[in-house]
């Protein structure tokens, strides 16, 4: 794909482009309209610069639309816990994942998890002190006992015997 002068962009530009992501890359409405701010600004920063002499977006309107997530029951967290599977790596993603949904931190910040971010909160009982990978904000997340037996799975594990600091999986 060309580059296309920033000048030659147009209302009509962006109303093709969010046909784009719609039809071609199967975007969701919310997908869409995240790349389509992307853009917007961009081209704010190109106005500022005076690089532009009108904005491209003036009279276009996007919307994101609530979703309403499903969750996973009880049940299909004990059918989760209870499947073993042939390769230890697909039973350690899962373990992550099953942190995961117990403590609600995001697949990426269990997988970094080290033993020492893990401590005793004010209630006595173990918490999650830890930084957010995405955001990178401190969160203190109680660790539930059913997490922390899955953690404690790993006390031994090779990657962790070499270094103390790990919960790596």
């Amino acid at each position: 794909m060309a580059d296309i002068d920033i000048r030659r962009l147009d209302h009509e530009f962006v109303t093709s482009l969010e046909f784009y992501l719609r039809t071609v890359r199967n975007c969701n409405n919310n997908s869409a309209v995240k790349y389509i701010k992307n853009v917007k600004k961009i081209l704010h920063l190109c106005l500022a610069k005076n690089w532009l002499d009108r904005n491209p977006f003036g009279k276009y309107k996007t919307k994101i639309k609530e979703v309403i997530r499903d969750f996973l029951s009880s049940e299909e967290l004990e059918t989760i816990q209870n499947k073993t599977f042939v390769s230890d790596r697909l039973n350690q993603v899962k373990d992550v994942f099953l942190v995961s949904c117990f403590t609600g931190l995001a697949y990426a910040d269990v997988n970094k998890l080290k033993r020492s971010e893990i401590n005793t909160g004010i209630n006595n009982n173990k918490w999650i002190f830890t930084t957010r990978q995405k955001t990178d904000t401190e969160s203190r997340i109680p660790l539930p006992p059913v997490a922390l037996e899955i953690l404690n799975k790993y006390e031994n594990h090779p990657e962790c015997v070499n270094d103390l600091n790990c919960y790596r999986y």
